[in-house]
Parts: structure tokens; C-alpha cells; sequence
């Protein structure tokens, strides 16, 4: 997923998108002397391994208990802005995605454990899948007693119906990864209508022999389904109950929330699910009656209201927003013990147009050329960011905490001297850079410090600013007119399948895609179509980080600049706050009020 800075973080193979989400990153200046030392941002070590998947036993409800927990009481939450989609289908960003874990479920989910690592239990389904024929063939039985907020009983016919209806035109937002495993690229002309004119996939795409069974037939190996199919964005759709288009606005809720009172633009209350029976759920505690969302309130507003702590402000949350950079100080030293911390899926990175830097020492060179701290200090500085030695951010399986190849880390400056005497072997000293940067703020001061940065290498550095709603779009064009930009990529699931084939794979070159550095390296193509056969997901992660340094050290056609951290915060009356490893958030899952 791609790194927007708003709401949208949409994934790539997807459009974000980064995928599936977006975080509200800190922006300022660096408030503190020693954040690592103040601030705990989790465990990387168990964050970056690679996930197990559960069996039946393992995917029984009810969640663990939280400590100290009560139930009942209102969690107060002030968002910046409203959901652009309820719709599960066109759910692919981060606050949605937030949203979507308490009113929706799907075949699958991501259990957070308590060291930060992960499992994918069966959440409808009794487990994370069976599997059969290589890694082609994905059967899924539906747990007994799942509704939805009707009472109406889930069966296979709404599975294969929320599958279906994502290849409607009425579904255009959402990720598309499934739908192209089963169809190709082009899925949607497998069904154009969906399946609202009576047509349906063949049974040797998805069949249903009963109400309770599901099967997913592939014509190559999906190995990463039950990941896939704990996104937001597959979360299933009862089909007497699709309105098309409106579903949108009034969705069926199958978690433990359903949408009570809601004012597009204003206020959304979410009330207690009658019929969400928690002897099926596995990861969701829903120890609150109700959530009470009000729109229109920025991060420094947010903050501001929790951090004086009075009133309903007690009760209240930061959803999807984050500490606003002007009073990060404030609260990691008054308001720690209300605070939560942790890495965010990002990685920015400095895209190195290789259709216009072809010689890998000139690459070199900018790579060597580039400070660490200073780039990320408008985003808040250490609280924000952290210096990035290589591609793979803290938080996908095969992170290497010491792999860094061009001494980023060891050299927090850049390494003027080493980029000069590269950009001399080469021949290509004063060389013009047109280096674009978004419009914005934040990457105005950023522009600074990297210009200044190549301009002391020795190269010849001409600025274009780039309108910021637009800027993906400009950066994603096969011939844009630049050599060098920043983009920000994080993974939809953990798995590096879900960073170096959208980014990295010369195959998906085109206008829109997401390999934004044009990179077209037949070691690198031949690699990745082999390891995404792979079937064991930590067999396959070992030759994604194999490969990972093949495209570092011997293509290099990025420079990591930086990993994304945030920080939310809480009122007094809240309890069980804790970061999730898998939304970036705090985890709604086990939010309780303090009675």
C-alpha cells in the first residue's frame, strides 16, 4: 500500500494505496531529546516475524478476557473526518479499516498476540483454510450460529455473493487481490454485472456444494489467501441485503457493532449487535455499549480535548488521528501512562526513475548523498521517524534491524565525500537531477535538506513541485520527466509479497502501477514469480529476504529514507490500551471503560 498523507493510503497491487490504509503521521519539529529512551515502540523482533495460521481449536471464541476489563460505558472518539465508505467492498483505508473491525467480519482475521506477533484464525470460518493442490485449491466451512444484525443466519450463498459483487462497477474503491487471483487482471469482464442479473462465477472459480462450504479454486498458488481475506475489504455482504450503491450508506452489520444513529459529516453512534454471538469470535471483546464518533476535529483539536482529560474526554480515544508534533512534548511528559506508541507499516523512500539514472554508481551516489534524521525532522522528528537502512520497515516478516548496506545508520549525515568520488567514476559530475516533490508543507522543508544534500555530492539538482493530490498519479507515469521523488509503501498483510512484487516486478510496469522506480531486473522478475509458489509462509519469507538484498545491493533502485512511527492518546477513563500491530492504532478490540 502506498503512504498518502490523508485519510487514503491505499495498497498497490490495489491503488493505494498502501493498502489498505492510512496513518496519520506527526508533523513538527523533533519535541524531545531522547524519544527511543521515553517512548516504547513495541517490539520489532515480534512484530517483523512471519505469521502462523490456525487450525480449528485456535479459531474458537470467546477473544481472551483483557485484565481488569468491565463491561458497559461509551468510548467518545473525535475523528478529523467522515468514513468515505461503510461499504466493506470499497473499504481500503486506514480509519475504515479501523471502523470495519467493529461492525464487520469476514472468513478470516489477524489475532494480535501478546509479543506483537500474529495469527490468522478462522473468524465466520472455523479456520484460517484448508488447503489442497499445491496451494490452488482453499476450502473454508462457516462456524455455526453466525448472524447478522437481523438474525439472519450467515450461509455460503452470502459468501459467494460478496465475492461476486466485487467484480459490479458499483464496487471501485476497494482491493482488488483476490478478484485477480480468481479472474486475472481484466477479472471484471468475467462478470461485468456482478451478480445482480443473475449471473454467477463457474463453479471452478468458487463453488458452494452446501450452506456451509466455500471453496476457492486458483489456476496458480495463493498461499497468502487467508491473509488476503482478513482485509477490511472482503468482509462479507449478506445477499438479501445488498442495496448496490446505497449499501454504502447503511450497511449490515455481523460484528459485535451495528451503525445506531449516524449524520454523514457529523456523528456516527455505534450500538451493541444483538446478535453477534462471541462464542464465535476469536479476536473482538466489545466490552463497551456503545462508540460515539462526532466529525471535524483535527489532531491538534484531538489532543488538545484528551489531554485536559475533563469531562467526556475521559472516555475518549484517538481513532485513527494521532498527538499533534506541537504537543508531543506535552504529552509524552505529562500524559506517558496515556499514550500508546508503536511503528507504522511505511517506508519512504527516495524512487531513483531508472529509465533515466541508468548507471547503478550515479544511484549509488544519491544513496550515499542523503542525511537520515534531518529528512524526517519536519514529520516530528524521532517521534515520527526513524532513520531507514534498507526497504523492509519494522514491521514485515524479514526486517533486518542491522542490514544496512550504504551506512545510513552509522552515518546520520550522509556520506558527502563517498557520493562526490562515485559521481566522478561515473562521469557525471554536475549532473542534472529534476527532483520532484509534493506541494505540501511538510515536503517543502523536506526538499530542502535533500536538495542541499545532492547539491553538496556534486549534482546539479532542479526542484518541480507537484500538485499533492495528483502526486501518485505524476510519480506513477512510465515516462514522467523526473529522475528522482519520494513515495511511501507499506505492506496490506505481513508479508513481503505485498511490497516487492507491487513495487519491484518489471512486470507490472505500466501508467497507474506502483513500481515507481521503473525497475525492470530479470533476476529480480524471474525471483519473484518462484517465490510466490512457495507454500510455507516462513520458507517463502527467507527467499523474499534473499532477494530483498539482491534489489538493495545490486540494483539499489531507492534510497530508504525512512520508517513511520505514530503516537495516540486516551483519557484517564479508558482502559486496555494498546497498539495494534496490525491496524497501527490503538486496538479497538480491547478498549474498555473504567467504571
Amino acid at each position: 500500500m502506498r503512504f498518502i498523507r490523508s485519510r487514503r493510503v491505499r495498497g498497490a497491487a490495489v491503488a493505494l494505496a498502501a493498502g489498505s490504509l492510512i496513518l496519520t503521521g506527526c508533523s513538527g519539529g523533533s519535541p524531545a531529546s531522547d524519544p527511543e529512551k521515553d517512548t516504547d515502540f513495541g517490539d520489532i523482533e515480534a512484530q517483523s516475524q512471519p505469521v502462523t495460521y490456525a487450525d480449528a481449536a485456535a479459531s474458537q471464541g470467546p477473544a481472551d478476557e483483557v485484565e481488569g476489563s468491565s463491561k458497559g460505558g461509551t468510548v467518545r472518539v473525535y475523528q478529523q473526518t467522515d468514513f468515505t465508505h461503510l461499504d466493506p467492498g470499497q473499504i481500503y483505508v486506514s480509519d475504515a479499516g479501523n471502523l470495519a473491525v467493529l461492525i464487520h467480519r469476514g472468513l478470516t482475521a489477524t489475532k494480535e498476540n501478546d509479543d506483537g506477533s500474529k495469527t490468522i484464525v478462522g473468524d465466520l470460518a472455523t479456520s484460517a483454510g484448508e488447503v489442497s493442490d499445491g496451494g490452488k485449491t482453499w476450502t473454508y466451512t462457516l462456524k455455526d450460529g453466525v448472524k447478522d444484525q437481523d438474525g439472519d443466519t450467515i450461509t455460503s450463498a452470502d459468501v459467494r455473493h460478496t465475492f461476486e459483487r466485487l467484480y459490479a462497477e458499483v464496487i471501485f474503491d476497494g482491493p482488488t487481490f483476490i478478484q485477480k487471483w480468481l479472474s486475472g487482471d481484466d477479472y471484471r469482464k468475467a462478470l461485468p454485472d456482478g451478480p445482480y442479473k443473475g449471473d454467477h462465477l463457474p463453479d471452478s472459480v468458487i463453488e458452494t456444494p452446501d450452506d456451509k462450504t466455500i471453496i476457492f479454486k486458483f489456476d496458480a498458488p495463493q498461499n497468502d489467501l487467508p491473509q488476503a481475506l482478513a482485509m477490511a475489504g472482503y468482509a462479507i455482504v449478506p445477499e438479501d441485503d445488498d442495496t448496490q450503491k446505497k449499501y454504502d450508506q447503511n450497511p449490515k452489520a455481523l460484528g459485535p457493532y451495528k451503525i445506531g444513529d449516524y449524520k454523514p459529516g457529523k456523528s456516527m453512534t455505534l450500538v451493541r449487535n444483538e446478535h453477534w454471538d462471541a462464542e464465535t469470535d476469536p479476536i473482538r471483546r466489545a466490552y463497551p455499549d456503545k462508540w460515539k464518533f462526532t466529525f471535524n476535529h483535527d489532531d491538534a483539536d484531538q489532543t488538545r480535548r484528551i489531554l485536559a482529560d475533563k469531562g467526556e474526554a475521559k472516555r475518549a480515544l484517538q481513532f485513527s488521528g494521532a498527538v499533534s508534533a506541537a504537543q508531543l512534548r506535552d504529552v509524552v511528559t505529562n500524559a506517558k501512562d496515556r499514550s500508546v506508541a508503536g511503528y507504522q507499516p511505511y517506508v519512504w523512500q527516495l524512487n531513483m526513475n531508472m529509465k533515466r539514472i541508468k548507471d547503478k554508481k550515479v544511484r549509488d551516489a544519491i544513496t550515499y548523498a542523503l542525511p537520515g534524521p534531518a529528512i524526517f525532522a519536519p514529520e516530528g522528528g524521532e517521534y515520527a521517524g526513524a532513520t531507514a537502512g534498507n526497504l523492509f520497515a519494522p514491521t514485515l516478516p524479514g526486517h533486518e534491524p542491522e542490514y544496512d548496506p550504504y551506512g545510513r545508520l552509522d552515518n546520520p549525515k550522509g556520506q558527502p565525500d563517498k557520493a562526490r568520488k562515485l559521481l566522478k567514476e561515473a562521469g557525471k559530475e554536475n549532473m542534472e537531477l529534476v527532483y520532484a516533490f509534493a506541494n505540501t508543507d511538510i515536503r517543502q522543508k523536506q526538499s530542502v535538506v535533500i536538495a542541499k544534500a545532492l547539491e553538496e555530492a556534486g549534482f546539479n539538482v532542479q526542484k518541480k513541485a507537484v500538485n499533492s493530490q495528483t502526486w501518485y498519479e505524476q510519480m506513477g507515469k512510465v515516462d514522467n520527466p523526473f529522475h528522482v521523488y519520494m513515495t511511501g509503501w507499506g505492506q496490506d498483510w505481513s508479508s513481503p509479497s505485498t511490497v516487492i512484487p507491487p513495487v519491484y516486478d518489471g512486470d507490472v510496469i505500466a501508467d497507474g502501477a506502483s513500481n515507481y522506480s521503473h525497475i525492470d531486473d530479470p533476476k529480480t522478475n524471474k525471483e519473484i514469480d518462484r517465490i510466490l509458489k512457495i507454500k510455507d509462509p516462513e520458507k517463502a519469507n527467507e527467499e523474499w529476504v534473499k532477494l530483498h538484498h539482491h534489489i538493495v545491493e545490486n540494483v539499489n533502485p531507492a534510497v530508504p529514507l525512512y520508517y513511520t512511527k505514530t503516537i495516540q492518546i486516551h483519557g484517564s477513563k479508558i482502559g486496555g490500551a494498546k497498539f495494534s500491530t496490525v491496524r497501527s492504532y490503538i486496538n479497538v478490540n480491547q478498549v474498555y471503560v473504567k467504571q
